[in-house]
């Protein structure tokens, strides 16, 4: 989906003359955005347009001229290059080195020469590692992803399977069936098709996963391969990995620990960690030791880990009503292994101890700065800093939108707020889209026969048109299993009420947000709450008009082309998506008639003057949200609603961000020439010259 001017780089200060509009701030030396893609925009994309048909046609012409030999598509410049992990060259980590001021037990001939040979750590301490193999000789015009997003991509490829998982279930428990064959693990469909990021197990850090990194669940550890076990606190190497660049270590050897209070002879200082090996305590819960543990498995693993030096990853695990496991588990760094020793543990069994040391020269420690995140979220308007407005939406919203201000002095709102009306000056908030008057909306779609809840795919007709199923599952009250061409939603028509899960978009807010100030991209949206992925954020609402209408409009930031055809068929740049629907006009795209005008998108939304709270969501090259095509009260592709889901497991406080989705050099100013804006997103990956 494509914005048609990115007000994310906004650096000017609203003031009471010019409402919304963007001025300049002089001596900041930040760029503006008060200039929209003006006559311009529309040029150059029927120019674009015209040169993909032409070449299209040109190819299609030599086809047929070679007597209809092998099709071969056209990469137009403009498309965009979706790329896989690669799984076997990604973050391979350099060996550590072996410290110097042990005390236990002295090391074989081997472990002599793996001392000679070991690399310093100082690249699993500074978060970046020099194993970032890439393909770019196999491919010199691709640039491979970092480490960050391959992270991201596998976590959302996990939450995919979940999702699916998660649906399956509902089915069996919607169906009464009694199933005794227990189903697969969340992420075993990952394992099987080989999509774990880091298959192998490995010493120190890993690439794209720093200090401070939060994980719902183990099982998304596992997903990584972070942490290799469900329920074992303890990941280590076995003798397998006595081969190659392994064979001078001693097996078992410990990768990773998970502290998460579950025996009670554990002790966490933070810096310094007294943590109980591995077995003999009971498993229902009440974390007493039940008999004698034995030095084998993972507790030989940590004791290797003394004697070789070899540091281990620590996550914490905490109590978190907001995840889905119950807990979320945090990244707190390298600790070294410095000491064991086996004495009788509080209810009277052997247990082993091993003291920890974090390493120093890492990032500061995070967990209790993730709770204190946590805890300094306002229970009320009165305890929320830099307030503005106390509601931004005029109390149209089920959920009160407040705006706040710590970065002007004086501070001032996101416009003249008149909470009572929702009333600006010259911005007006709506809940609910506006139609011009010289649009026609398409009569309501028939819609499904179902009777209160729709609940067989095969049964119902809007199922039908999703591919024979929902896109959504019940919980945490609707999620999106993954993104589609355009997802069909039952509509007025339709004999269900709102409950029906296959209306998850239309129930409105549902979290709380707030509408902040930032230094450099203007105004922004962060949540609350904790928005789980496939979550329904919110609608992009305002004025429904022709995308010819606001061809000479000028200083307005918040145009958004309804291009749910482009992006069906991949044109200007937009990343074409899977197949998915079975409406006869989604699977014939690629046959309807390639007309220039289908090339621009027809209609967009205005939310200049009137709007909802996500016209002040900004761009990210490494967005947390995306942007799904609806269609609920008809089946006009052209007019299709535009819905913000959440790409990833989003915590509380977090910005709200999505990729405005334009490519370099596309956008152009009043003069039609291309303008160079500068990014302020701060993703890794950002594209630099976007705007």
């Amino acid at each position: 989906m494509v914005v048609q001017s990115p007000h994310s780089v906004e650096s000017s200060v609203p003031t009471p003359k010019n409402g919304s509009r963007r001025v300049n701030t002089q001596g900041k030396g930040l760029s503006v955005s008060g200039q929209r893609r003006a006559s311009a925009r529309l040029q150059a994309a029927k120019q674009r347009a015209e040169k993909e048909l032409s070449v299209k046609r040109r190819v299609d012409h030599d086809e047929h001229a070679d007597g209809g030999s092998s099709r071969k598509k056209v990469n137009v410049d403009t498309e965009k290059v979706n790329l896989k992990p690669k799984h076997a060259q990604s973050g391979t980590q350099q060996l550590p080195a072996i410290s110097s001021d042990q005390t236990e037990p002295k090391m074989n001939e081997k472990v002599a020469k793996m001392v000679e040979r070991a690399a310093k750590i100082a690249e699993g301490l500074d978060g970046t590692n020099a194993t970032n193999a890439t393909n770019a000789t196999n491919a010199p015009n691709v640039v491979e992803k970092s480490a960050h997003i391959k992270v991201k991509e596998t976590i959302r490829l996990f939450n995919k399977h979940y999702l699916h998982f998660v649906q399956e279930e509902e089915k069996r428990c919607t169906a009464v069936k009694v199933d005794k064959k227990a189903p697969k693990g969340k992420n075993a469909k990952m394992i099987e098709n080989d999509e774990v990021l880091y298959p192998d197990k490995r010493i120190g850090s890993l690439s794209g996963i720093d200090v401070g990194h939060r994980f719902y669940s183990r099982a998304e550890m596992v997903a990584v391969g972070f942490h290799s076990h469900w329920l074992n606190g303890i990941d280590y190497m076995g003798q397998s990995y006595r081969k190659g660049e392994y064979e001078h270590y001693i097996f078992p050897l410990a990768v990773a620990i998970v502290l998460s209070g579950m025996y009670e002879d554990d002790l966490d200082n933070a810096e310094d960690v007294v943590y109980t090996g591995q077995g003999g305590h009971d498993l229902t819960g009440n974390k007493r030791q039940i008999r004698d543990q034995v030095l084998e498995r993972g507790n030989l693993a940590l004791k290797n880990c003394v004697d070789l030096g070899v540091p281990v990853r620590v996550i914490r695990g905490h109590e978190s009503a907001s995840s889905y496991s119950g807990k979320v588990y945090t990244y707190d760094g390298l600790y070294k292994v410095v000491q064991y020793w086996a004495e009788k543990g509080i209810s009277g069994f052997t247990v082993f101890k091993y003291r920890l040391r974090r390493l120093e020269g890492q990032p500061t420690l995070t967990t209790s700065q993730v709770q204190f995140t946590y805890g300094r979220v306002p229970k009320s308007p009165s305890e929320i800093r830099g307030l503005v407005c106390e509601d931004i939406s005029g109390g149209q919203e089920d959920v009160p939108i407040p705006a706040t201000n710590l970065v002007d002095n004086p501070p001032v709102a996101p416009t003249a707020c008149a909470p009572a009306s929702g009333l600006f000056e010259g911005y007006k908030y709506c809940k609910s889209m506006k139609v011009a008057h010289n649009i026609k909306l398409p009569v309501n779609a028939a819609g499904c026969d179902c009777k209160g809840v729709c609940w067989d795919p095969k049964t119902c007709a809007c199922a039908r048109l999703n591919g024979s199923d929902f896109p959504y599952v019940h919980r945490d009250g609707g999620r999106l299993i993954e993104a589609k061409h355009v997802v069909f939603e039952c509509g007025p028509n339709c004999g269900c009420g709102l409950s029906c899960v296959n209306r998850t978009s239309q129930k409105g807010l549902k979290y709380r947000l707030e509408v902040f100030r930032t230094p450099k991209k203007g105004w922004a949206v962060r949540s609350w709450d904790f928005i789980p992925s496939g979550a329904p954020v919110c609608e992009y609402i305002g004025l429904l008009t022709r995308t010819e209408e606001l061809d000479s409009v000028s200083e307005n930031n918040y145009i958004f082309d309804i291009d749910c055809l482009q992006t069906m068929r991949g044109l200007g740049g937009r990343e074409r998506r899977q197949q998915d629907a079975s409406l006869p006009m989604i699977q014939n795209m690629d046959k309807i008639d390639e007309q220039r005008s289908e090339s621009v998108p027809e209609f967009c939304i205005d939310a200049g003057s009137m709007g909802n709270v996500a016209r002040f969501i900004n761009h990210s090259c490494e967005p947390n949200l995306f942007i799904q095509c609806v269609l609920s009260a008809h089946q006009d592709i052209k007019l299709a609603r535009v819905m913000l889901f959440a790409a990833d497991n989003i915590p509380p406080l977090q910005e709200l961000t999505y990729d405005y989705g334009y490519a370099l050099d596309s956008v152009y100013g009043p003069d039609g020439k291309v303008k160079r804006m500068p990014c302020y997103c701060g993703a890794e990956d950002c594209r630099k010259r976007l705007f």
